[in-house]
């Protein structure tokens, strides 16, 4: 069972002001709150998220519901930010100028683990890795304790206890994280995300990078050069039989490791080539961890994917529907659409977040024969695509299921992969993969 620290030095006599009560504002209250420390939560909404759970829980808990400002702030010793909060927003750069220190959830998670962390980032793919390793440490008959950005906060996970912990980060997580030591890191690819929070594509992948950091293994992908730490990476590569870990051509085609096959790509249940980079990485971080050739293989044979994540729903008239609702920026529906071999007819659109759609451009011309558009950006998306596949505007989802059975015939698959975030219209992606879900069986 772990033991936790449960008083680092550098908290003694520090009074902490939480800042966002979202779910994992909620666990650094109560995670602070249970070793006795001294702790604020701020939150501008009149009713937080988290607010009747809290105080379900911590009756006693100090909640401040006012705007955050730097006359706040020089009240506490430490901040600890909700992920969804920029810390290169106007008050908290004051802060930091001001030597307050500002954290995240993941840094008092390094403050307090004791055993080994994997830890993965990219703008794609990352919660299928990250389930999927946990599933390789299992296979061994070890613990792993599974979440992070993904399923369960990583405080809440230390209650848990594990022989390995493995953590999906995102970047906004990552930007107020400074003392994780993983075993293994990864950045799996770097595509247009969160083009409203970074400056450029390049400002974003070197925050995605910071995961190497103190990392003992780093594991790159060979196809995506912004995601290389240092020559001495382990790499991965559907295309790159330099890599480590990398596809072998030929049919069936293989998952090959330093030169030797392991397993052929027929025996995935995982379906689509982006999937194929996703097990590789997987074997590549569990291999770092000594986990054993039987345990990943085992576990690669097994594992179905995750809801909302390229999953088939039904087949209906020799037409197969897929729900890829986690795809909520280009480069994850492009992996989608470019990982299937039938005409596809697409299901996208949302809030774009500011992202450059034209790189679909040819994805589409190559692969999709019709572009169901609907949502905040359809506008926008149809410039980008104009000429290069046939578009048809749709007001909603709903409509967009009803006309796709209408137009697709035996063969085609029917993809949602929104390209987009989906607020829009929806309360979150796994929302949106639920009703699109719904529409498609109510045609069956």
């Amino acid at each position: 069972m772990l033991m936790m620290k449960e008083h680092h030095t550098q908290h003694d006599d520090c009074r902490y002001l939480v800042v966002g009560l979202g779910m994992t504002g909620f666990s650094v209250t109560s995670y602070l709150l249970a070793r006795g420390y001294d702790v604020c939560v701020q939150d501008d909404r009149s009713e937080p998220p988290y607010r009747h759970q809290l105080l379900a829980a911590w009756p006693g808990a100090h909640i401040i519901s006012t705007t955050l400002s730097l006359e706040l702030a020089e009240d506490f010793d430490c901040l600890v930010v909700s992920p969804g909060l920029s810390i290169r927003g106007k008050v908290l750069k004051k802060v930091a100028e001001s030597g307050k220190r500002i954290i995240g959830d993941i840094e008092l998670f390094a403050e307090a683990v004791d055993a080994p962390v994997v830890a993965i980032t990219g703008s794609n793919g990352k919660s299928t890795v990250t389930a999927l390793v946990g599933e390789m440490i299992e296979a061994e008959g070890k613990s792993a304790a599974v979440g992070g950005n993904f399923g369960v906060p990583a405080l809440q996970l230390l209650e848990q206890g594990a022989d390995i912990y493995v953590l999906e980060l995102s970047s906004f997580q990552l930007e107020t994280t400074s003392s994780l030591q993983p075993v293994a890191a990864t950045v799996l690819n770097v595509s247009e995300d969160h083009m409203d929070r970074y400056d450029d594509l390049n400002d974003y992948g070197q925050t995605k990078k910071t995961i190497y950091r103190h990392a003992r293994h780093c594991i790159s992908n060979l196809d995506d050069e912004l995601t290389a730490c240092a020559a001495s990476d382990t790499r991965f590569s559907l295309h790159d039989e330099r890599a480590e870990f990398h596809v072998s051509p030929g049919q069936p085609a293989q998952l090959v490791v330093r030169g030797e096959s392991w397993l052929n790509t027929d025996e995935l249940k995982l379906k689509g080539r982006h999937n194929w980079a996703n097990c590789l990485a997987a074997m590549a971080l569990a291999d770092a961890c000594k986990i054993s050739r039987q345990a990943i293989v085992s576990a690669l044979r097994s594992f179905a994917g995750l809801p909302h994540r390229s999953q088939w729903v039904a087949e209906i008239n020799g037409v197969n529907w897929i729900n890829d609702s986690k795809a909520t920026n280009p480069g994850a529906a492009r992996a989608a659409i470019e990982g299937l071999s039938e005409p596809v007819i697409l299901l996208a659109g949302g809030q774009g977040k500011g992202a450059d759609m034209s790189m679909l451009r040819e994805t589409l011309r190559g692969h999709v024969k019709t572009v169901l558009l609907f949502g905040q950006d359809a506008d926008l998306m149809q410039s980008a695509w104009q000429g290069c596949t046939e578009i048809q505007r749709v007001d909603n989802l709903q409509q967009a299921v009803q006309h796709a059975n209408h137009i697709a015939v035996q063969g085609d698959v029917v993809l949602l992969s929104p390209a987009c975030a989906s607020f829009d219209q929806f309360k979150g992606f796994a929302h949106r993969g639920e009703c699109f879900a719904e529409f498609v069986r109510a045609l069956a």
